[in-house]
């Protein structure tokens, strides 16, 4: 994984890397102090400011051997001592450091000779202290200069110097007899390896720090083994650090995606066109697309096996989910394989969750992956990282869908049906695939009778007895309206447990409703009733299992829709007459 990272970044250099920057102190060579400029798009709300591509990064061991900063862009505290107490030495010293780089560069770069000369005037810093203040800069603000219209981060003149300069303070921090050459865990290479890792940025949305999170790094002495502390653990050279680092932080700016607690990123061995990528139409299809995302998932499948599309044959996916904790990355799953299997799964993934909409007519459209999350809860925050990386390894991989995950879909659709709340079309998506993928792994012919909508013959006693149970539930609504807390609210939880107990007395005091109705109607719904228990081949469990009982929500559900659909064409039969 991380030599896949790490190729990605073919520009990486230790010492650089991008930052977003939000202010700038405005300079001219001769007018002196030109004030302090937002960057970025300063009337937008959380305004991170402008990103510069190539900023010098400071090695994060040196950083954290203190009195050291950043070269050129650091925060606004030790840039100019903006809000600091006099006692505050960390910052002070921070401050000394930042100017004396300063002043170093600039005996041999004319522009930051300019630079270090106003910084180092009392007067000047003091402007620039109530200029702050008036913009209402917070002291942990990034901010760089601006010296006659140009940025000075923009620039490459400070380059050479800075590599220089940097390679030697890392040298220096190195004690002697310290290490020897180690094998490099991302290039193989024997290396010297680095002390710290950079950080993934992106991660505080789930659990990391805005700071940044380490992928790479040992606290405890549990896991110093042999003596070696920190990343040394670990070896990696500078170099494969900086690299790996910037290409995942470049993959959560460029295509990361938040599932509920954990952080999806994805690519590919060769570089795809967006309308190739089927990841996108798994997470979140969208409505207004020509194609929906599983139309589109068919084409492009097809496409493939018929060799229509050579160039994607022998493409390999990376798939990376992640979440924080504790300022550490928390890789939750890695998966790769070939691009065609993940098509494939992508459309089995369609299919299995396939369900008649709520008319009873159409098939609804495939749920997005978020979409199949809130069908397990009713806060997405409280989903576990490592329940939603299993469910998205279950749709990449074509696996079955665990217990766990089933049991809490079952419990949310019973708790819609008794509170009479609609109920969750993912989530009844998601008990059918589960028995889909269970059938199939058994070799069970079921898969092939388990359709999306209403099958009559379906040889399951609990689906039957669902039917039942809507069958009866519609009967009362016909006979006596809204009546409050009517059948399914009274008896739908004893039902879909013990049926033997619940729905043979039900279907007695069926009798009471059917004597309310006309006679055509009263014979029609006497008719369903008797068709739906000849359909009940043995007799009525006295219990039904977990998943006995979510079948039974399974028949419940397609009966209702049904009804709805018989009931759609007779309005439609008798507008027409």
């Amino acid at each position: 994984m991380l030599e896949l990272l790490a190729k990605r970044a073919q520009s990486s250099e230790p010492g650089f890397s991008d930052k977003y920057v939000r202010w700038a102190i405005v300079f001219d060579s001769k007018a002196g102090f030109g004030g302090v400029v937002e960057l970025g798009q300063p009337e937008q709300n959380g305004n991170r400011g402008r990103r510069f591509e190539k900023c010098p990064e400071m090695d994060r061991g040196l950083l954290q051997a203190g009195g050291k900063s950043h070269f050129l862009v650091e925060s606004a505290n030790v840039v100019a001592l903006y809000k600091v107490e006099d006692a505050d030495e960390k910052i002070t010293q921070k401050h000394k450091f930042f100017i004396d780089m300063l002043e170093e560069a600039g005996r041999g770069i004319p522009q930051l000779t300019t630079i270090a000369r106003f910084m180092k005037d009392e007067d000047v810093l003091q402007r620039i202290r109530g200029e702050m203040e008036c913009k209402k800069v917070k002291p942990s603000d990034k901010v760089t200069f601006r010296l006659d219209g140009e940025f000075s981060a923009e620039q490459d003149y400070w380059h050479g110097w800075w590599r220089n300069f940097h390679r030697k303070l890392i040298s220096a921090g190195r004690k002697p007899g310290e290490l020897g050459k180690f094998r490099c865990f991302v290039t193989g290479e024997l290396v010297t390896p680095t002390r710290t890792h950079p950080k993934i940025m992106g991660l505080a949305a789930v659990d990391g720090r805005v700071s940044g999170d380490v992928l790479v790094g040992y606290d405890k002495e549990a896991f110093c083994s042999y003596g070696l502390k920190q990343s040394f653990n670990c070896a990696v050279s500078v170099e494969a650090a900086k690299a790996y680092v910037d290409g995942l932080n470049e993959l959560i700016r460029s295509y990361g995606q938040r599932l509920a607690g954990a952080m999806v990123v994805h690519w590919f061995k060769e570089k795809l066109k967006d309308e190739d990528d089927p990841l996108p139409w798994l997470t979140g299809p969208s409505e207004i697309e020509e194609l929906d995302a599983q139309e589109r998932a068919k084409k492009l499948l097809h496409s493939l096996e018929s060799g229509e599309r050579p160039d994607l044959a022998g493409n390999r996916y990376y798939i990376l989910t992640m979440s924080g904790a504790a300022g550490r990355v928390m890789v939750r799953d890695w998966l790769e394989g070939d691009f065609a299997e993940l098509v494939r799964n992508i459309n089995g993934w369609f299919d299995d969750m396939q369900m008649v909409w709520y008319d009873g007519i159409k098939i609804a459209r495939p749920p997005g992956f978020i979409s199949v999350l809130q069908a397990l809860t009713r806060d997405l925050n409280s989903l576990p990282p490592q329940l939603v990386s299993k469910l998205w390894r279950v749709a990449i991989r074509g696996e079955g869908i665990p217990y766990q995950i089933h049991t809490q879909s079952v419990t949310r659709r019973r708790f819609e049906i008794v509170q009479d709340e609609r109920l969750d079309i993912a989530g009844m998506g998601l008990i059918r695939a589960y028995h889909l993928r269970k059938y199939r792994k058994e070799g069970n012919k079921l898969a092939e009778a388990l359709r999306p909508e209403l099958n009559k013959d379906f040889p399951n006693v609990a689906y039957q007895a669902g039917r039942l149970m809507a069958a009866l539930a519609d009967l009362q609504r016909r006979a006596l309206g809204d009546v409050g807390a009517g059948v399914v609210q009274r008896y739908y939880v004893a039902a879909s447990t013990t049926p033997a107990l619940v729905l043979g007395r039900l279907t007695g005091n069926s009798q009471h409703h059917l004597n309310k109705l006309d006679a055509g109607l009263a014979c029609w719904y006497e008719g369903k009733i008797s068709e739906i228990w000849s359909n009940i081949r043995e007799p009525l469990p006295r219990t039904l299992t977990l998943e006995e009982q979510s079948l039974f929500a399974l028949g419940y559900y397609h009966q209702l829709a049904s009804f709805r659909a018989g009931k759609s064409e007779n309005s439609k039969e008798t507008k027409e007459k």
